[in-house]
């Protein structure tokens, strides 16, 4: 029998009369409440007519007309639309973005009650301190002249860098860019944000592979996939309204699905290929897969041959783990992986998928490499229906890594050497000595003087160790002794224990935030604590940017609530409040004193972000993608006709050059079937041109109609001069580029945008043409190899695969060596890992204060196989403790599931509240505590850095679980 696919677009519910639904059955209080619309805001304007129904009067209802306000929901990558529903200045109701290409007319349970986010009950209302052990309301001009003077006080006495500044994936790209902005006039590296925990491994491993640290293609160009490949993501519940673009390649082109995963997720019942593995064993598994490409000779050699380097290499580590040596390390049959090899190879192209189960490992860059090897094996990439598709977590977690909010590098990933600093002068028309005089000096080994504003800041991975370490360890001149967790849930984090150490040893923690979080109540402290209530994104407006990279505005919905403010007013007082507001926004306007202009912003970071094209994407183009959503197709994201003709939607990075150029925006990453002019892409041209004698370069391949039909380096003015192609400047362009550094100005520090436009022109790429490279030589393992986790229960594979020597990197002595060396796994013999619940998301604590959600979900709980429950006496649903090898422990609850093999043992991580069996909720500010806590997964999850970015180990760690 033939029958009709759905369209893959959500249909518009039918609203059904209450009425109609009693005649069929009985109705509850509850149901009736709900159908009827008369719970919470109903049922009070009744109450205050009298009851009585009144007839409308026309005046009247002008007045109070519902207006439509478009937004983007605030907590996965995905980039739904919100359209909010505003009456006399007030969120009544909410409805998903029909015409979105993102969510196509559907929401997650998190999307759909973003409304409560912002009005919601239990959030700050106004400035607090803890003094005395109680918690007292302040005014905001006290709570800036305090914190403030006790900011300059450290200063003084200890340098800028103990002060800490952490940013958040939840302020737009605006107040991101600001926050990047003014930890430097504040003189520090000592800045960073969530992205550090969740995909800073995929951004090293990534870039270094072929470019650029991004997805590279989107959740869309899935539709064309005919296979994909899921590791370590749980999209089902992390973002799952991104299912439905999976799915509808599943259905459209039969496409399998494997999905990967120690654990038997959401996802994984979709699966047409469930692989079970051990975690913390992604590299193993990956070369188990290629190890059956290879040897039947599946791989795209010409693809190989012409746009990448040093695959040879890959081959020699490959050779090694045969299906039984795998076997033996992941667990996983070698049967198995030739089954899924042949889908892989049978089903071109296909895309790979990873979340944060393959980010958050000591060794998560060897994953993210392994991954891309993968895909580049199969010449699966720059194509659609291929790629990498990497899903972020928070809803601007990819923008607030992009505008630089880390602690190695300035917006734009332009790194922190003297010319990335000069790049950015040059756009702040900032005086060079003066920035450079507000940072810390260090004696270097050579006994020169060396400015830490060239030297990488401690990561929020390890800031309570710039709190605890001893100085003479660290490179940091003295400890961190005032914190600032702007954004940020510190649950979120491991070694909890320590964590709450950290804060009790700090002269001030300041938390800036819509909610208290955790950072109010884990510690003991009485007093030197502030609680300043920033308001949600639904009360300010600005850019956001999605997973794909495409940018979305979002329009202010209704004005701050209670005493709160926008993150970007906040921001100014402080600089007020330091002297230096006048040189910090000299370029930007403002709307008083504290406020500047977020448009205003947004042109700011538009004229300095040339290297990943950020430059293109005005608030105008913005703000039109979001007015004519309904013109862009679904699958290719491209304009159909409409003010936008032409444009994908989003205008996603790299959108070169300036808003004349109107570029339309990159899609697909790496694509040469599209001229450069229309979206098209080669790899980048990053780490030189030449390498052992061997070439970096393309190979006789580029973009379409590309004038240099060959390989070719980033263009710089000497190159246009070589060419010939320097004719092509305009005068202000030579001038522009003349100031800079004459013929050796790049594409990437020309802010006349000369250069890139002349390459353009010509259909050339402006950061080049080159292969990727397999092999990194600049990492610690060049060759992405297995190394078994620090806290592994395979004693008999640590000599055979041992994790690195103790090192010292981001200014602090990291332990590798020697905590594997002890044997942990006989008083520990579970292995813990953790994850996501569709429910909630980060930290919890917007969500767990969220009535309709925190009603889904009331207990926090630890997965155990049945067959280790009932070795351990353990009943389903009784409480247990669950403790790490350093002690930290937690009490939840019980559940006996398959879900989790024998020996593994997972815990959701949204959590907090309660600490090692203590109920923490009368420490919160009264009416500001959540209605679910629990305890923190991190309080029992241990110490474990990855070797280059200093990710947290958070998948792979032992435990015991015992009887409460």
């Amino acid at each position: 029998m033939l029958r009709k696919k759905t369209n893959g677009v959500a249909r518009r519910p039918q609203r059904t009369s209450i009425l109609s639904v009693a005649a069929e059955k009985a109705v509850d209080r509850r149901t009736f409440l709900r159908g009827s619309g008369l719970a919470i805001g109903g049922l009070a304007a009744i109450g205050a007519t009298g009851g009585t129904v009144t007839q409308a009067q026309a005046q009247d209802a002008a007045n109070t007309a519902v207006q439509t306000i478009k937004s983007v929901c605030t907590h996965c990558s995905v980039g739904c639309t919100v359209v909010a529903e505003v009456q006399s200045g007030v969120w009544i109701g909410q409805e998903p973005g029909w015409d979105s290409p993102f969510n196509l007319g559907a929401h997650c349970a998190k999307g759909a009650s973003v409304r409560e986010h912002a009005h919601g009950e239990r959030r700050l209302k106004y400035p607090m301190k803890k003094e005395g052990g109680e918690w007292k309301r302040i005014s905001w001009e006290q709570a800036i002249d305090e914190i403030g003077d006790g900011m300059n006080q450290i200063r003084e006495e200890s340098g800028p860098d103990s002060v800490y500044w952490l940013g958040s994936a939840k302020h737009n790209n605006e107040q991101a860019y600001l926050f990047r902005k003014f930890a430097a006039y504040w003189g520090t590296n000592n800045v960073d944000h969530q992205a550090r925990i969740c995909h800073s491994t995929t951004v090293a491993g990534v870039a270094n592979t072929w470019g650029y640290g991004a997805m590279t293609n989107s959740y869309n160009d899935i539709h064309n996939s005919k296979a994909i490949f899921i590791i370590g993501g749980n999209p089902a519940e992390a973002h799952p309204v991104s299912l439905l673009h999976v799915l509808r390649a599943k259905e459209r082109n039969n496409a399998p699905l494997i999905v990967c995963d120690p654990r038997f997720t959401r996802t994984a019942a979709h699966a047409d290929e469930y692989v079970r593995f051990r975690p913390g064993t992604d590299v193993a598994l990956v070369w188990g897969i290629l190890w059956h490409i290879f040897e039947n000779g599946w791989e795209d050699k010409e693809f190989i041959r012409t746009r990448v380097w040093g695959m040879d290499q890959i081959r020699d580590e490959v050779r090694s783990w045969n299906p039984e040596e795998v076997e033996r390390v992941t667990g996983a049959p070698g049967e198995q992986l030739r089954r899924v090899a042949r889908q892989l190879v049978n089903n071109r192209p296909g895309t790979v998928i990873w979340c944060m189960g393959g980010t958050q490992h000591t060794n998560g860059n060897n994953n993210t490499r392994a991954y891309c090897i993968l895909q580049l094996a199969l010449g699966n990439m720059g194509t659609e229906g291929g790629g990498t598709n990497i899903f972020r977590g928070h809803d601007n977690v990819q923008g607030a890594t992009d505008l630089g909010v880390l602690s190695h590098t300035l917006p734009g990933y332009y790194g922190l050497s003297k010319g990335a600093w000069a790049h950015w002068g040059r756009v702040w028309e900032e005086d060079g000595e003066w920035l450079n005089g507000q940072f810390a000096k260090t004696t270097a080994a050579d006994g020169k003087e060396k400015s830490l504003q060239n030297l990488t800041g401690i990561p929020v991975s390890r800031w309570i160790d710039g709190v605890l370490e001893d100085p003479e360890n660290m490179d940091n001149p003295d400890k961190v002794r005032a914190m600032v967790l702007w954004g940020h849930a510190p649950n979120s984090q491991t070694r909890g224990r320590e964590m709450k150490t950290a804060m009790e040893k700090l002269d001030m923690l300041v938390v800036v935030d819509p909610y208290p979080t955790v950072s109010a109540v884990l510690h003991d402290r009485t007093d030197g604590v502030y609680l300043l209530p920033a308001c949600t994104q639904f009360e300010t407006r600005g850019s956001v940017t999605a997973s794909n990279r495409s940018l979305q505005w979002r329009d202010q919905v209704v004005a701050p609530l209670f005493e709160s403010k926008p993150d970007h007013e906040i921001m100014g007082m402080f600089a007020n409040k330091f002297g230096w507001a006048d040189r910090f926004f000299r370029n930007i306007e403002m709307e008083d004193e504290n406020t500047p202009n977020i448009e205003s912003v947004t042109r700011e970071f538009n004229k300095g972000m040339w290297t990943i094209g950020y430059t293109g994407q005005t608030p105008e183009r913005i703000k039109k993608h979001m007015a004519n959503q309904h013109t862009f197709d679904r699958t290719t994201l491209r304009a159909n006709g409409g003010p936008a003709d032409g444009d994908y939607y989003g205008l996603p990075w790299p959108c070169w050059g300036d808003e004349e150029l109107n570029h339309p925006g990159t899609p697909n990453l790496y694509d040469m079937s599209k001229r450069v002019s229309e979206g098209g892409l080669t790899f980048r041209a990053r780490f030189g041109v030449e390498r052992d004698g061997q070439n970096l370069l393309a190979e006789g391949v580029a973009s379409l109609d590309s004038e240099i039909q060959d390989g070719y380096p980033e263009f710089t003015m000497q190159m246009l001069m070589d060419l010939g192609w320097d004719g092509d400047l305009t005068d202000e362009e030579r001038a522009s580029i003349e100031a800079v550094a004459g013929p050796k100005t790049n594409w990437k520090t020309d802010l006349s945008g000369g250069i890139q436009r002349v390459a353009i022109k010509h259909e050339c790429a402006p950061f080049g043409n080159a292969k990727a490279r397999a092999v990194v030589w600049t990492f610690p393992d060049p060759v992405p190899l297995h190394r078994e986790p620090l806290y592994t229960p395979r004693r008999d594979l640590v000599e055979d695969y041992p994790t690195y020597e103790d090192r010292k990197f981001y200014r602090l002595p990291t332990m590798y060596a020697s905590i594997q060396k002890n044997d942990f796994s006989k008083d520990y013999p579970i292995i813990l890992t953790s994850g996501r619940l569709v429910e909630y998301e980060g930290g919890g604590e917007e969500t767990r204060s969220n009535p309709w959600l925190a009603e889904l979900q009331q207990d926090m709980f630890v997965e155990i196989n049945p067959r280790d429950a009932n070795d351990l006496g353990i009943r389903d649903r009784s409480q247990v403790w669950v403790e790490g090898p350093e002690g930290g422990k937690v009490k939840v609850m019980a559940m006996l599931t398959n879900r989790v093999g024998a020996g593994v043992a997972f815990m959701p991580f949204h959590f907090g509240g309660h600490f090692e069996g203590k109920d923490l909720r009368d420490k919160y500010p009264a009416g500001a505590d959540p209605y679910v806590l629990g305890e923190s997964t991190n309080t029992a999850q241990t110490y474990g850095y990855d070797s280059v970015t200093q990710m947290q180990e958070t998948k792979t760690t032992l435990c015991k679980i015992w009887a409460a």
